[in-house]
This record gives structure tokens, C-alpha cells and sequence, in this order.
């Protein structure tokens, strides 16, 4: 029987960067963000999949990154938190978060910007019962999600 790989090399573009880096077999997609990239902005939540603070886009859609495992993005495009305003200028969508002040602790808000983000992309005027979809797995122990999803609607342009 085969001995499975302890390491393997991956190739993937974060926030518009070729990265490529041999990791671990076993080690999760947030941590190789985190801690081998040093990408903090992705937070560590939950580790269950539950709570959404470490999402990211794969390839443009929403995932948990405690969910998958680092070779299994090799390949990939991810975009993270850092990556919505490279040139330090805000987003409209992070604009509008402050100003509808749609975070308080801050914990989830890098989580609930990658999944808000990746819906604006593909429908620029949602609606609030389609932002309360798009954010039904990010967890807020904080706001009660109102400011979240009028920050959102009022990005496009519904508010």
C-alpha cells in the first residue's frame, strides 16, 4: 500500500498573484492564508464550516475556507478581504458598510464582504430577500443583520 504524500506543490493566484509553495497534504485552506501567505483579514472562526468568518471566493463563489483543504484549491483563483481594494481605497460595498454600520466587533465582516461581493458580481441589485440568501452562512452575533443587508441593497442601488 502506498504511503500517502506528507506535502505537495500548489500553484493557484491569490488577490491577483501567482503564489506557488509546496504545503502540507493536510493543511486547511485558511491556514495556508493566514499563516503561510499571512493574509489575517481572513478570520478563524468556528473550524466546523459554520460561522463564515473565514470565507473567500474560489474562482469567484463564496467558500468556507476551514472547509478545504489547501492542494485542493491548487490551480484556482482566490480573492480575499485584502484583496477587494488592493490600492487602499474602499469599495463601494466596504463604503457602505460603514455608513450603514453594518459591523461592530468586525469579526464577521471580512466573511460577510467576501460573500456580499461575490453576489453583487453576479446580480447587482439584489434584493433583500436574495442578500439574506447570499449571507444566510455568515454568522453576526453582533448587528441582528439589518445594517448588513441594507448596506448591501443600498450597493445596488435598492435603498
Amino acid at each position: 500500500m502506498a504511503t500517502p504524500a506528507r506535502s505537495r506543490a500548489i500553484s493557484l493566484v491569490i488577490n491577483g498573484e501567482q503564489v506557488e509553495m509546496e504545503v502540507p497534504a493536510r493543511r486547511l485552506l485558511v491556514h495556508f492564508i493566514r499563516d503561510d501567505l499571512g493574509l489575517t483579514g481572513t478570520h478563524v472562526g468556528c473550524d466546523t464550516g459554520n460561522c463564515g468568518a473565514c470565507t473567500v471566493q474560489l474562482d469567484g463563489e463564496p467558500v468556507k475556507s476551514c472547509m478545504l483543504l489547501a492542494v485542493q484549491a491548487d490551480g484556482s483563483r482566490i480573492a480575499t478581504v485584502e484583496g477587494l481594494a488592493p490600492d487602499g481605497d474602499l469599495t463601494a460595498l466596504q463604503r457602505a458598510f460603514n455608513e450603514h454600520h453594518a459591523l461592530q466587533c468586525g469579526y464577521c465582516t471580512p466573511g460577510m464582504l467576501m460573500s456580499a461581493s461575490a453576489l453583487l458580481a453576479r446580480n447587482p441589485h439584489p434584493t433583500e430577500e436574495e442578500v439574506r440568501y447570499a449571507l444566510q452562512g455568515n454568522i453576526c452575533r453582533c448587528t441582528g443583520y439589518v445594517n448588513i443587508v441594507e448596506a448591501v441593497v443600498a450597493v445596488g442601488g435598492g435603498a
